[in-house]
This record gives C-alpha cells, sequence and structure tokens, in this order.
C-alpha cells in the first residue's frame, strides 16, 4: 500500500457557505478497495465528488496522481441516476455511454469499444437483456447497468456510490465480486458505504463525519471511540458477546432486500458511554 491514488493535504470541501468535509488529511492507498464510511449527510459523497475532479477544494490540496499512463481515468457510478423513462434506450446504448469519454458522441465505436461493452455487460450478468428498455428493468438490472457502464469507461479509479444499498442478493453479490475482481486487475475502488461490516471487509477506510474522523486498516479506524466520535453513543451498540453494531435509522434494511454480511464489528475495547443492549 505504498503507492497512493488520492492524497489529501489539509483539504476542506464545501458547497458554497456550508462547509461538507472540514480540515482532513488523509490518503488513498493504490489497488485496493478503499470504502468512506460514516452517517447521513457526513460528506462521503463529497468526497468522492472531489476526487472525480467536480469540485474544487476551498482549502488544501487534494491530488490524484498518474496511474496506469500519463494521465489519470475515473469511472464514477453515482448512487441515483436520473433517466428519462419516456426514452426507448435500451440497455447496450447505455452502457455504451461509458465509452464517451474516449470515443467522443460522434465517433464510430471501433472493435476495442465494441468488446469493452459487451465485456462490463457479461461481467455485470445483463447481456441477456442487452436490448431490452432501461425502463423494464428491476431496479437491480438498472444498477447492473450503471455499475456495467462505469466498468465499460477505461479506468484507472472506479468510484462508487453506495453501490449495494437496497438491492436485491444475487445483485449485490455481483458488484461485490466485480469490485474485488477490479482490483486484480490493478484497478483503485473508492465507494461509500453505511454497512460497518463492508468497511471491515474493505483495504482501507475513511471515517466520515464532517470531516475524516480516520483513515487506514480497517481494524485501525473501526475502533469504538473512532466510531463514537463519527456517529455519537446513540447508535452505537454492545450486544452481550461485546460486538459493535450500528443502529442508523437514516438507512434501515427492508425485508427482502441486500443486507451484506453480518452488521457487527469486533473491537477490543469499548468506552463507557456505548449502550449495551
Amino acid at each position: 500500500m505504498s503507492v497512493t491514488a488520492v492524497t489529501a493535504s489539509d483539504v476542506t470541501l464545501a458547497y458554497g457557505n456550508h462547509v461538507a468535509i472540514d480540515r482532513s488529511t488523509f490518503d488513498v492507498p493504490a489497488g485496493c478497495v478503499t470504502t468512506v464510511i460514516g452517517p447521513n449527510a457526513a460528506g462521503k459523497s463529497t468526497i468522492l465528488n472531489a476526487i472525480a475532479g467536480l469540485m474544487t477544494p476551498t482549502h488544501g490540496t487534494l491530488e490524484v496522481p498518474a496511474i496506469g499512463g500519463d494521465h489519470k481515468r475515473i469511472a464514477y457510478v453515482l448512487q441515483t441516476t436520473k433517466v428519462n423513462y419516456a426514452l426507448p434506450i435500451s440497455v447496450s446504448e447505455v452502457v455504451t455511454m461509458g465509452r464517451y469519454s474516449t470515443t467522443g458522441l460522434y465517433r464510430w465505436l471501433s472493435a476495442t469499444d465494441r468488446d469493452a461493452v459487451n465485456s462490463a455487460m457479461t461481467r455485470m450478468g445483463i447481456a441477456h437483456v442487452s436490448t431490452s428498455r432501461l425502463q423494464d428493468l428491476s431496479g437491480g438490472q438498472r444498477q447492473r447497468v450503471f455499475v456495467a457502464q462505469g466498468l465499460a469507461q477505461e479506468h484507472d479509479i472506479l468510484l462508487l456510490d453506495e453501490p449495494l444499498t437496497g438491492i436485491d442478493l444475487p445483485t449485490a453479490q455481483a458488484i461485490d465480486d466485480v469490485i474485488h475482481n477490479e482490483t486484480d486487475r490493478g484497478c483503485t475502488v473508492i465507494m461509500t458505504t453505511h454497512d460497518l461490516s463492508e468497511a471491515q471487509f474493505s483495504d482501507h477506510v475513511l471515517l466520515v463525519s464532517g470531516r475524516v474522523v480516520a483513515s487506514g486498516p480497517p481494524d485501525d479506524v473501526l475502533t469504538a471511540e473512532n466510531l463514537v466520535e463519527a456517529y455519537g453513543p446513540s447508535l452505537l451498540h454492545l450486544d452481550e458477546d461485546d460486538r459493535l453494531f450500528l443502529d442508523d435509522p437514516a438507512h434501515p434494511h427492508l425485508p427482502g432486500r441486500h443486507a451484506h454480511r453480518e452488521r457487527t464489528s469486533h473491537t477490543e475495547s469499548s468506552p463507557s458511554d456505548v449502550h449495551r443492549e
């Protein structure tokens, strides 16, 4: 983890007068899965926006060093993608949009472009619905399509904003498999999540709550002390086995929806103000 994909030094990110991320310093290692976790409205998506170059820090620096060449290539899969479902757009057409960053809007697709689109659809298990209209798909299938669009784009860094929230289990497993397969290809994956266990199984964690509270390996970051600082003691609980878990009412799990892994995190010690169930 000596090579960094992102380096932030005393960075502040703001929307007008609203500071979303106050002065924070952190690194994101290259070639790994990094999860950005924190309470609702903590600034998680803001960090992805800044990495993607969609906003400029108001203070400090945020650098994305070149990876795999003389320029950085970033694919960004948003949490919510607005689509005009009145348009008769097909799955393959949506995935093909991922190639526009290199082909432009008006250039003919090359064999390389078509191979990238077909590979992305195959990896996400949607090749069999490639000619289907996006509006006719289930929510889980549409999520696969948007992730495939990101995969089809030439990229060294893949940004995913809550890709595993509120989807069916097969889709969650498919996306999870792709996330870890991306690092095998040398790609850096940075994803936001509300799932404590998802963060625990990643390579690197940014714990965010209006600033980066802690950054590093999961065992160093997801301590009871750090989580209390980020979430406050009211959302943290200990069960009879001293396992720490979050009770986040902003993102409840729905029956039949994705609940990725057991929502627990083991800690060696816990502060006295954490509630015991």
